[in-house]
Formats: structure tokens, sequence, C-alpha cells
């Protein structure tokens, strides 16, 4: 395969923010492997999913055996991307996922940067004996790897993923369906290039990607224009009557109880971008979603600006993310879980109270 005169000058644009010997270190472990596996985190989300197929994707084309292991299911419309029928779901095939994992002669771990984070894997994961990539933007990587790319400051992990197979010189192995994996990852984690994408090279990659056959207008149906009625009706009730506004503060929160969500017939995926919506009132600056699980009340907090619900959620509840994108979790009742959230209103806000 060729690459056109456009792309070559396009690639050549992008900085080169990977450091020669992780390079070096990740070629020598991707060309001695015949057996690859890649993991994602729990809960997968469109970054995820769509890294970890790409990566197969790639890693298949150049002739290596290659598995995508997932630690429980996708949500459900991310399973139309390219290959996301081949992926294993360790929730129910525990078995099978632990003997991939074992015979693998590499493990690439994408859009994680602790083992922990992939629950019911994290075990077999540190007992395996084979050599590991990792490759992530969250902050504070804490796990043991061979080569570990680490920038948090890129928009997605698809995103340094896409920079990873650059370097590699894998560019022309990147086909129609690496294409459309790769921006569905770097839509997600943007809302559709909405927030953190104030970077210009993220639009070079963007371009190239479209370039290559990714349909972004499919992607956009697919990832941010598909919901049921329930889902639908829940996200309306949510906001009519579970939203509050605190403009003294620039703050929000919505609540959803578990019966609540039992109500709309909820399933995992019919909250995702509710804590978003918020943010559209003028002056409100950061809100939090509080969605009751069974043991625990689940929190998302999201941002604008320089707002840092990272440091928030690393506080209070227990978590971290980005800055303008973070969750955590409470251990008690959704209700004590709103109450400490409306407490920390005055320390929390950026505004001037009398």
């Amino acid at each position: 395969m060729n690459v056109d005169h456009f792309s070559l000058r396009s690639i050549k644009m992008i900085t080169r923010i990977i450091d020669e010997n992780s390079i070096k270190r990740a070629k020598a472990l991707i060309d001695n492997a015949q057996r690859i596996v890649i993991v994602c985190h729990t809960s997968p989300d469109g970054d995820a999913i769509g890294s970890s197929l790409a990566a197969a994707s790639v890693f298949t084309a150049i002739g290596k055996t290659t598995n995508v292991v997932i630690p429980d299911q996708a949500l459900f419309y991310l399973k139309g991307l390219p290959g996301a029928k081949e992926m294993v779901d360790a929730m129910r095939y525990p078995d099978f996922a632990a003997e991939l994992i074992n015979g693998a002669d590499l493990i690439v771990c994408l859009d994680f940067n602790e083992f922990s984070r992939t629950a019911r894997l994290a075990d077999v994961l540190r007992n395996s004996k084979a050599p590991k990539i990792l490759i992530d933007h969250h902050i504070g990587p804490d796990m043991d790897a061979e080569v570990v790319i680490s920038h948090p400051e890129m928009a997605a992990t698809a995103y340094l993923l896409f920079r990873f197979f650059c370097r590699l010189e894998l560019f022309n192995f990147i086909d129609r369906d690496a294409a459309e994996c790769l921006l569905a990852g770097m839509m997600t984690d943007t809302g559709n290039f909405s927030y953190n994408c104030n970077d210009a090279e993220l639009y070079i990659v963007e371009a190239e990607l479209i370039r290559k056959g990714a349909d972004k207008n499919k992607l956009y149906r697919m990832l941010f224009n598909t919901q049921s009625a329930h889902c639908l009706r829940l996200n309306a009730y949510a906001i009519l009557k579970k939203m509050e506004v605190f403009h003294d503060y620039g703050g929000a929160l919505i609540t959803l109880s578990r019966d609540e969500l039992n109500r709309f017939h909820y399933t995992r995926g019919d909250t995702e971008g509710l804590v978003n919506r918020p943010l559209a009132i003028p002056g409100i600056e950061f809100c939090a979603f509080m969605r009751q699980e069974t043991d625990m009340v689940r929190v998302s907090m999201r941002s604008v600006g320089d707002f840092s619900v990272k440091d928030v959620c690393a506080e209070y509840f227990g978590g971290g993310g980005h800055l303008n994108a973070a969750g955590g979790e409470f251990y008690g009742t959704l209700e004590d879980a709103a109450a400490l959230f409306r407490s920390i209103l005055p320390k929390i806000s950026r505004k001037k109270h009398k």
C-alpha cells in the first residue's frame, strides 16, 4: 500500500510526543509476539472499545493472532463497530478469557492505568507472565508494564494509539475498519469534538481517519443519536424532576434512585451523556450525576473551562479522571451522597458568596 502525498505531509505535521525508547521497546515486543491479547477497562466506553478493536485490526493485519478481552459487556450501541462481535466478554466466558490471557505472548492494555480498573480480570493480568504494553491517557499510571505510554494531555486513548501506530510505521495497516474504531474512540471522549478538543492536531488525525474511509455521519448517529423510547423518557424525567440547579455556585446535580431507574426499564448506557446536559445552562460550570447501584452510588462529574472535577472526585468520592470529566463512588445512601455534594458547594465553587 502507498501513502498519498497529503497523508504523508499530515503525518509529518503531528508532534512526536512518544519517546523513541518506548517505541523501540514496543516494536521489539510486537515483533516477537505471535499471540496478542488486548484488554480494556470495566464498563468499557467508546474510547476503550474503539481503541481495542482498532489495535486488534492492525495487529491482525500484520500477521498476529489477536483477541480482544473485555471485563464485561460493552454498551449496546458500540456493538455496531467493526470487529465487536469477536470480542470475548469475561463476564460471560471467564474461563475462556483467562485461557486467552494466560496463553498470550504479549498483552496490550488500553485506556486504563491500574489493574483494578479491569475488575474480574485484575488478578489474571497481574499473574500473567506475558510482557505488557500500556497505552493510556489517564493521570498517574500505577501498574507493572514493560512499556508505559501515558499522556494525560491526549483527548482520547484512540488519539494516542493512532500516534503509536504512525511511530511504528503501521499507518498503512490502518484500514477503514480500524479508522472507524479510532474515530469512534476520539468522538466518544470529546463529546463529538465539543470538549477536550482544542488540540489542532486532533483534527489532522480526524481528517486522516475520514480519508481512510471512516464514516463520521454514521458514527454520530450510532454513538450519540441512538436511544430507546425508555431511555428518552428516563432522561426527560431526570431533567424535569430530578435536576437541581445551584446558580449561586455555578453547579448542578441530578440523582436517580434504583426505583426510578427500574421504573424506566434502565439498561446500562441509558444515562450516558446525561451529566453534560446542565452545562448548557448559562453560568453553570460543573455538574454531578449520581446513580444508585446495588451496593453504592456511582458519581459522574463534568465541567467546562479550567474547573477541575478530577480534584473534586478525588477528594470527596474516592475517584479521579480528567480535568473536565471524572467520576467516583459513594458508599452510603443516595440521599447522603446528594447531601455531601450540596454541603461542599461553597468550598468547591469559584464564585463569591455573601
